[in-house]
């Protein structure tokens, strides 16, 4: 019988991570409290470790929506007059 792979939420790894990257205890002792191989933690948290600047990168991206709405914006006025266009045609 075949076993399927456990699946962790990103939420998990990253509460994990943190716990290892605290090093209140060590990766044998994080290992057993989560269930995890220690290898395992050691990965999420290089991961984690890599990828920090990426909490603060998003923000700014966030805070200029402007950039996404232009081509929505458009989209809507482009199916407004089509909508109108074949209103008209089938003669409603």
């Amino acid at each position: 019988m075949k076993k399927s792979r456990r699946k962790f939420s990103a939420s998990f790894k990253a509460k994990v991570a943190i716990e290892a990257i605290k090093e209140h205890s060590s990766l044998q002792e994080l290992a057993a409290k989560f269930e995890l191989h220690p290898n395992q933690i050691s990965n999420w948290k290089r991961e984690f470790l890599e990828n920090a600047d990426l909490a603060f990168g998003e923000k700014a991206e966030k805070e200029n929506p402007e950039s996404e709405t232009g081509p929505l914006y458009s989209k809507i006025g482009q199916l407004q007059v089509e909508n109108d266009f074949l209103k008209k045609a089938l003669g409603k």
